[in-house]
């Protein structure tokens, strides 16, 4: 018998409810001020009745079809054709698997001085820091909080959270812990003012999967219409990538890398890589 799937779509503002998928149950987060966004949203429906009887929930974000060419409809017939696994998830942004070592070092060109906020972060919290270094699978990119989980899976993730988060706050300098809440994250003004802390949180997901490796039976599922945009260049890349992680080839990374200089050169120019191509890519790398 297949479990009770339920999925929610938040939304901020009222004229955000059209493009509310109609498989999905609307979430009105108006008023919610937390700077945590999606995963006080997260913690909120976890001690709620609303998911009483439910075998599988998520809260996804309004944006969730502009981010991955996905229907609620797809989302649950991918669901149902995959059963009996703990977690699905995605990457609506595909083309990070092939350019990036992980999501944390694609973090730095989005956010001023994300990669030292995160280190002030994580030696707080007690991570590892080898996290910056390794270098990731595309199966293992995942992005924007788009994941479906058992009660149990998230029963787990949300108290693993919590507590990197209160670890990090306990230990972190008053400076520090100022500019993680700080708007500085969001330059562009693409994230309505959001502090760093949503873009580490979100990137812990990874972080949970691999403390809690073989504990969870995962299923990450493409988003074909990202897949599509794909160029040749960032297939070969990814390709590679993956390739060079599975092999523990430090030639064929090297390679790849020297192939994702070129490729950045030519994508985003000269000036932009003598910002930041140092800083993204790690002098030793962790497979």
């Amino acid at each position: 018998m297949q479990d009770k799937v339920r999925i929610f779509q938040i939304y901020y503002r009222p004229e955000q409810r059209q493009y509310l998928e109609p498989a999905f149950e609307p979430y009105n987060n108006e008023g919610d001020n937390s700077p945590l966004l999606e995963f006080n949203v997260f913690r909120k429906l976890m001690h709620s009745e609303l998911l009483r009887g439910a075998g599988l929930w998520g809260a996804l974000s309004w944006k969730f079809k502009e981010k991955t060419g996905l229907s609620g409809e797809q989302l649950l017939q991918i669901i149902a054709a995959h059963p009996g696994h703990d977690v699905y998830y995605c990457n609506p942004f595909p083309e990070l698997e092939a350019v990036y070592h992980n999501l944390w070092l694609q973090g730095e060109p989005s956010h001023p001085n994300f990669l030292i906020l995160c280190r002030d972060f994580f030696q707080a919290a007690g991570l590892d820091e080898s996290a910056f270094t390794q270098l990731v699978p595309s199966s293992h990119f995942a992005a924007s909080n788009y994941f479906v989980a058992t009660p149990a899976f998230w029963q787990g993730y949300i108290a693993f959270i919590s507590d990197v988060i209160a670890r990090a706050e306990r230990s972190m300098s008053a400076t520090a812990k100022a500019m993680i809440y700080s708007a500085a994250a969001d330059r562009k003004a693409m994230h309505a003012g959001a502090s760093y802390m949503p873009f580490i949180v979100e990137r812990l997901f990874g972080v949970y999967l691999s403390h809690a490796q073989g504990q969870y039976k995962t299923h990450k599922f493409t988003c074909d219409q990202q897949e599509a945009k794909l160029n040749v260049h960032l297939r070969l890349l990814r390709q590679m990538k993956d390739v060079a992680i599975s092999s523990k080839s430090l030639w064929l990374a090297t390679c790849w890398a020297n192939y994702r200089n070129v490729y950045m050169q030519q994508l985003h120019g000269a000036d932009w890589c003598k910002r930041y191509l140092r800083d993204i890519t790690p002098v030793q790398v962790k497979f």
